[in-house]
């Protein structure tokens, strides 16, 4: 067997980031061959990402970073809280939402080979969970909110009028309430058809005159699914008398484009 030196050890440490006996290893197995003990260690390292690619990521980070003319939010999953408070994972995740802020959303995807020797490293899964990236448009504003202290749920909005407080509590408004459209129209019409059956069959529409129910599962349309789903119809969690819709129209705020990313758990 090849003796394999301190030296030559340390080295691959350095320019892997593999652990100690794992250089070892490699720089054994390929005869103190430098180059092919780094291809080896990465062979490891996909086979590892391979098989924990499975595996939920309810943990991580959620970044953003907002400047004058565009804005930028990213969300990259782990399997625990200790491995999204590790330094390595998080200068990942500073270093994917560089990424995306510099060059736009699916840039990201350059970092392959990064997250899956982060994968080998930390023994988890490590997933690019999502990114989104607005541009300003005609004066709009972009703002982001990410909840703390976790980190794991944040939203992106551009906006157009209003005043950047308002902004970032609208992005406050979207991270905690979860909605999936800006307006009624914006739903697509299966999906409202869809609902409206559901709502038809229910025994309490059934039971109703015939003539009545169309109005009574409009109704429940509004109060159940739009109420739910639709930014314009949700409550504003702010003052909790007025709707979304309401409240910005006080103000004077338009949404352009909204993005909410989230790490479930």
């Amino acid at each position: 067997m090849t003796e394999i030196s301190a030296k030559l050890v340390k080295q691959l440490r350095d320019e892997t980031g593999a652990g100690m006996m794992d250089c070892k290893r490699a720089l054994e197995d390929t005869g103190g061959d430098l180059e092919a003990a780094k291809r080896l260690l990465r062979e490891k390292g996909m086979a590892q990402a391979g098989k924990r690619a499975g595996r939920a990521t309810t943990e991580g980070l959620v970044g953003h970073r907002v400047d004058a003319d565009h804005g930028t939010m990213v969300a990259v999953g782990c399997e625990t809280e200790p491995v999204a408070r590790n330094e390595e994972f998080q200068a990942f995740a500073r270093k994917v939402l560089e990424v995306v802020d510099a060059e736009g959303v699916g840039a990201e995807q350059a970092l392959e080979d990064e997250r899956v020797e982060l994968v080998a490293k930390l023994g988890e899964n490590v997933t690019l969970a999502g990114a989104a990236r607005f541009v300003t448009v005609d004066g709009s504003t972009v703002s982001a909110y990410v909840h703390p202290p976790a980190n794991k749920v944040g939203a992106l909005v551009n906006v157009g009028g209003g005043s950047p407080d308002l902004a970032r509590r609208l992005a406050m408004h979207i991270a905690w309430s979860e909605p999936r459209w800006i307006a009624r129209e914006d739903v697509p019409r299966e999906i409202v058809s869809a609902e409206r059956e559901i709502y038809e069959k229910l025994p309490e529409v059934e039971s109703k005159p015939e003539q009545a129910r169309p109005k009574i599962v409009e109704g429940m349309l509004g109060k159940r699914f739009f109420a739910e789903n639709v930014l314009a119809d949700q409550t504003w969690i702010h003052d909790t008398s007025l709707t979304v819709a309401q409240a910005l129209d006080q103000a004077g705020l338009e949404v352009i484009e909204f993005r909410r990313l989230a790490l479930a758990g």
